[in-house]
C-alpha cells in the first residue's frame, strides 16, 4: 500500500510535533505509519491499514460509528498521553474542510517553528513544552512569540533564551485559556 501521508497518523494526529519524532536518540519514531510502527502496531494501523487498506479512519465505512475510533477521540479531549490531543478534533474539522494535502502544509510550518524553538531556546528540558505549544498556539502567535524571543534574548545563553520564551509563551497562553503541559 502507497503511504501519501507517513507524517500524519491514522487518526489524524501530526506526528511532527510528537517528541517522539523530534529526538535524536535511537527510540525516535518516524510517524505513525513509518516501517518500525507498523512493524509494532496498534489497534489504528491493525484495523485501517494492515486490514482494510486505508491511510486513515475517517476513510473507513464505518467511521461515524467505529466505538474505538470515537473513544480515542473522546479521550483527546479530556487527557494526553505522552503526546498533545487537545487539537485532534480541530485537525479532524479542517481536513475535513481543506483536505489532508493543506493541513499537512500546515504541520510542516508549526514543525518548521518547533525546530527553531529546539535549535535555539531548549536548554535540554523543553522539548515536551515545545512540541505542545507547537500544536496548541496558532501560527501567527508562534511565529510572534519566537521574534520576541529573538529579540529578547539576543547574546544570551541557552538557559536564559529558553527562559524568555517560556515567559512569552506562557503570557499568551494565560490570555487564550490554553494548557501547555500534558493532561494526564
Amino acid at each position: 500500500m502507497h503511504i501519501a501521508y507517513p507524517d500524519i497518523g491514522i487518526c489524524g494526529l501530526s506526528c511532527r510535533l510528537c517528541p517522539m519524532y523530534n529526538t535524536d536518540a535511537e527510540s525516535r519514531c518516524f510517524g505513525c505509519k513509518s516501517s518500525t510502527r507498523m512493524a509494532v502496531g496498534c489497534p489504528f494501523i491493525t484495523c485501517a491499514v494492515k486490514r482494510k487498506g486505508i491511510e486513515f479512519c475517517w476513510e473507513c465505512e464505518v467511521s461515524g460509528t467505529c466505538e474505538k475510533w470515537k473513544n480515542h477521540r473522546e479521550a483527546g479531549k479530556v487527557r494526553d498521553s505522552f503526546k498533545c490531543y487537545r487539537t485532534l478534533e480541530e485537525d479532524l474539522s479542517f481536513i475535513s474542510r481543506h483536505g489532508v494535502a493543506e493541513f499537512q502544509e500546515v504541520q510542516e510550518r508549526r514543525a518548521l517553528l518547533l525546530r527553531e524553538m529546539l535549535d535555539n531556546f531548549n536548554e535540554g528540558r523543553s522539548k515536551s513544552y515545545y512540541c505542545i505549544a507547537a500544536t496548541v498556539l496558532e501560527l501567527e502567535e508562534l511565529e510572534e512569540a519566537l521574534a520576541r524571543a529573538g529579540e529578547e534574548s539576543g547574546g544570551l545563553d541557552v538557559r536564559a533564551r529558553s527562559k524568555a520564551l517560556h515567559r512569552i509563551l506562557d503570557g499568551i497562553a494565560s490570555k487564550k485559556d490554553y494548557r501547555l503541559k500534558l493532561r494526564k
